[in-house]
């Protein structure tokens, strides 16, 4: 199993006078690292040595919090490269690098802890640290180092281990387990698991002796559970975790105590170590108590008696020294006689909680890699006069009394200091209770202290009310009782609406006011309490429309802020309905709210991962449609077939349509579709009818034939007539019938056979029209149908609304604009000519009449060149006939046509092959 890794340092490129490289060698919470000289040359090199040769995992550095350089590579060897012998050629092979950040966000009052994992053996590491990070506190150009780990296995295996390996492969041949199941899978069983306890991160934070104790624990623990000693190793853990938090106490202490012996505060430095000894003593005989650890090796400074312990039945818990258990969280902001211990919240890096409960282990679910280490800065104006320093007041036990709140801490009393000194302490205590009745009656009386205020009051004294009102009115908000919650929104609403309007005070406190509050009202939108969501929406809502605020234009600003891609999804939603709801309310006239930013917000909202965002989404953009037409429509991509491919612009086009009052996609497939049904249902029946008048025109004529016969044979008695009639009677029976009819114009004709009909369909027939995209030969009744649902070109055609008539996408607003286009009256009033574009009489025979009478209509070409021809054509020849042997179809092909009747059949078309 890795583990830490001792090194020395061999060589580096300099130091400044106090700043050894030789400091990396050790860690505790005191140490100050190495640092470059003044004003170096870069890249700055560090050489150390591992006590072995090792199969390193893990690197870790701690860096300065403002001498910073921007990178570190990371290089490794066998042997150092001034190695003499054989060896000279050994060279340093480079693992890479890793960048530190500047630390501008944190004011340079934070280090980073970098970790880097890898996979190499070697025995010499050599950091090369560049150029650093410019910044003001930097005044010399420095890089510094405040510690480095190593984690790893040392190379090879002993014969020990073989024999180990070689008995536990025979126990479980044998079926003997040496360990117990439940071990196998946990995170300790792994051969790659690393100890939180050899983390650089546990050793910065605790007193180095009691981290030794940790560590034997922690073994002792590890024993425990693999002989299933579980109420032991419960017990051991539960040490282990209040050991963490006074091995950090007494590495405070001795940070402290560190500072007041350079500002030769010696007073000070000699209470800190006796207050560290009393504290040390009392855990060790704690722990000597429940025999946690052996008696000779716990060093007792102090002959003091045993304490008594809080014990239960399941657990045990260390106690803190009297003086500090009141404040027991190590991690707690120090008095004004101590340093200032900042976190580590670099970019990858988290802060922990400020405070822990005395009787719960530090939480592991931030990893150790992540966690932050103090670093230590000197506080200017710390020395006080020794008679104040006599008792450490910071961490003097405050007791409170029966029915009354538990008195303030000393972290408590520094954030709230400017709200006691204007509402009194009693009054914040209450607010700060752990008793939520108290944090209630708390907001009571501040609500009528500022109705009672009376108007006289100089200005500055009703804004330090106001002020401390807002800060304790926020952090009220964050309450996760529902009574609280709505008394910190009765004060808030009584702030804006009555108290500022009341006292005449400027609108900078008003902005005060709403910047202060909205984020955390925003922030319990997304609550999980859906009583909450509610109340603090409303609240949102209720606050924005107030004349006082709406001036402002404030609240429409924190709206528009772009989702957070981790954001929960009812704050998400919240935040996406409140939007809304306000930008109906508002509108987008100096409101706040504009095209641009609600726009892109909404735009940025349809990708969002919950579905009902997405929706809300949708819904805003249509209600920005209905007041910015045009505007809405640069914010999206164009109204195609690929965009409508995606459901949620298909739904904003087709709402589009809708509040202009177009119909939609679905309602002219809808149209289509019946109109294509109605005309289908009515084909059906105009064949069934022309069929029967067939069968009634063949019945007729078979009785016109018999009829001749019988009179032929009456008028002729002689023998030689009879056999002569026969003859004729096949003359006098021929008929054209229907087949040489063209069942669109009517006109018969004897060279209407098969090949003369596809002649005349192709070239002459009046009623027909030949396609100028496809080349098919269709009705001009039914071009316009033709062109939207049968063309090859269909997809570039649209209906307009107006004509009813198929133009091209591209020039459809330009012709809804022209004179051209005039409206067509509905199809039983008035037929519509595609070719003239005028309106005629309904009916199929008014079609017959306006495309083949002679004031018909003047756009049908066909019908142009008859009128012009010359002399009339002998009998039997159409209009524009072409002579035998001109080019015309090729023999054999056929246009659909029902049997008999010359009535108009939509959609009926021919190709010329």
């Amino acid at each position: 199993m890795p583990h830490k890794i001792g090194f020395v340092v061999v060589s580096s490129s300099g130091h400044e006078n106090g700043y050894s490289a030789r400091e990396l060698m050790i860690h505790a919470p005191t140490v100050s690292g190495w640092r470059s000289p003044r004003f170096c040359q870069f890249p700055q090199e560090i050489v150390v040595q591992m006590v072995e040769r090792c199969r390193v995992r893990k690197l870790q550095l701690l860096a300065h919090q403002y001498m910073i350089p921007s990178k570190v590579e990371f290089f490794i060897s066998h042997c150092p490269p001034t190695y003499p012998g054989p060896f000279q050629a050994e060279r340093f092979h480079r693992l890479g690098y890793v960048s530190l950040c500047d630390n501008e966000k944190t004011g340079c009052r934070a280090r980073e802890l970098k970790s880097v994992y890898v996979d190499t053996e070697g025995q010499f590491l050599k950091l090369v640290l560049h150029q650093n990070h410019a910044n003001k506190y930097n005044i010399y150009n420095q890089v510094a180092l405040v510690a480095m780990n190593i984690i790893g296995d040392p190379v090879g295996c002993t014969d020990e281990s073989n024999i180990a390996s070689r008995e536990k492969m025979a126990d479980q041949s044998q079926g003997q387990r040496s360990e117990d199941p439940a071990l196998e899978g946990s995170s300790s069983g792994k051969s790659d698991y690393i100890s939180p306890l050899d983390d650089l991160a546990f050793d910065m934070y605790q007193d180095p002796e009691v981290a030794q104790i940790i560590r034997k624990l922690d073994e002792r623990k590890r024993d425990a559970v693999q002989q299933e000693r579980y109420d032991y190793a419960k017990k051991l853990k539960q040490a282990i975790a209040d050991l963490q938090k006074v091995g950090e106490r007494l590495g405070r202490y001795e940070v402290e105590k560190r500072c007041a012996v350079e500002k030769e505060d010696y007073d000070l430095a000699k209470h800190k170590k006796r207050q560290m000894e009393e504290y040390r003593a009392r855990v060790y005989s704690q722990l000597e108590l429940h025999s946690l650890v052996d008696t000779e090796l716990v060093p007792r400074p102090l002959d003091l008696p045993p304490q008594p312990l809080a014990q239960s039945s399941s657990s045990y818990q260390l106690l803190p020294p009297q003086e500090d258990r009141v404040t027991d969280s190590l991690l707690e902001q120090p008095s004004s006689n101590s340093l200032d211990m900042s976190s580590l919240p670099c970019s990858s890096d988290q802060q922990l909680s400020s405070t822990h409960s005395p009787g719960k282990a530090r939480p592991e679910a931030v990893p150790y890699d992540e966690r932050p280490l103090p670093a230590v800065h000197k506080q200017p104006g710390a020395a006080e006069e020794p008679e104040k320093r006599d008792l450490d007041t910071s961490e003097a036990p405050r007791v409170a009394a029966a029915g009354e709140p538990e008195p303030l801490t000393e972290k408590a009393l520094r954030e709230a200091s400017p709200a006691i000194e204007v509402l009194g302490e009693g009054l914040v205590a209450k607010a700060y209770s752990k008793v939520w009745s108290f944090r209630e009656e708390a907001l009571l009386t501040l609500y009528q202290q500022l109705v009672d205020a009376p108007t006289g009051t100089p200005k500055e004294d009703l804004r330090g009310l106001l002020r401390a009102a807002v800060f304790l009115t926020r952090r009220s908000l964050r309450d996760i009782v529902t009574p609280v919650f709505q008394a910190s929104l009765k004060v808030l609403k009584m702030l804006i609406t009555q108290f500022i309007p009341k006292h005449k005070l400027s609108k900078l406190e008003t902005t005060h006011c709403v910047e202060r509050t909205v984020p955390v009202l925003l922030a319990r939108t997304g609550d999980s309490s859906a009583r909450l969501r509610a109340a603090a929406s409303n609240f949102i809502q209720e606050m924005a429309l107030c004349k006082e605020v709406r001036s402002l234009q404030m609240v429409p600003s924190y709206l528009v802020q772009p989702l957070k891609a981790n954001a929960s999804a009812h704050l998400a939603l919240s935040q996406v309905a409140l939007l809304a709801r306000l930008l109906r309310d508002l509108g987008t006239d100096s409101t706040g709210f504009t095209v641009d930013n609600v726009m892109k917000f909404a735009v940025r909202a349809l990708e969002h991962r919950v579905y009902q965002v997405r929706e809300m989404a949708v819904c805003v953009i249509l209600d920005l449609y209905r007041q910015h037409r045009t505007d809405v429509l640069g914010y999206l991509p164009p109204d195609d077939s690929t965009s409508r491919k995606n459901i949620l612009f298909k739904t904003i086009f087709e709402g589009f349509a809708k509040i202009d009052g177009r119909p939609t996609d679905s309602e002219v497939k809808a149209q289509r579709r019946a109109a294509t049904e109605e005309a289908e249902r009515q084909k059906e029946e105009e064949i069934k009818a022309l069929q029967g008048q067939l069968a009634a025109l063949k019945d007729m004529q078979a009785g016109a034939q018999e009829r001749g016969r019988e009179a032929a044979k009456a008028r002729s008695p002689d023998p030689d007539r009879r056999r002569s009639a026969p003859s004729s009677t096949p003359e006098s029976s021929e008929s054209p019938g229907l087949d040489n009819l063209c069942i669109f114009c009517g006109e018969r004709s004897s060279s209407f056979t098969e090949e003369g009909l596809d002649l005349h369909y192709w070239k002459h027939c009046l009623m027909l029209t030949r396609c100028g995209h496809c080349r098919q030969v269709v009705e001009i009744a039914s071009l316009t149908e033709h062109l939207l649902t049968e063309c090859d070109r269909r997809d570039g055609f649209g209906r307009c609304y107006r004509c009813s008539e198929a133009v091209p996408k591209e020039e459809l607003p330009t012709h809804v604009k022209s004179k051209d286009c005039h409206p067509a009256k509905p199809e039983k009033l008035a037929n519509r000519c595609p070719l003239c574009h005028e309106n005629f009489a309904p009916g199929e025979e008014a079609w017959k009449v306006h495309l083949m009478g002679p004031v018909g209509c003047a756009m049908n070409m066909r019908r142009m060149r008859l009128l012009f021809k010359a002399p009339a054509l002998p009998q039997g020849r159409g209009p524009d006939t072409a002579k035998p042997g001109t080019s015309g179809p090729k023999a054999g092909s056929k246009i659909p046509t029902p049997k008999g009747g010359q009535s108009k059949c939509p959609g009926r078309t021919y190709r010329r092959q």
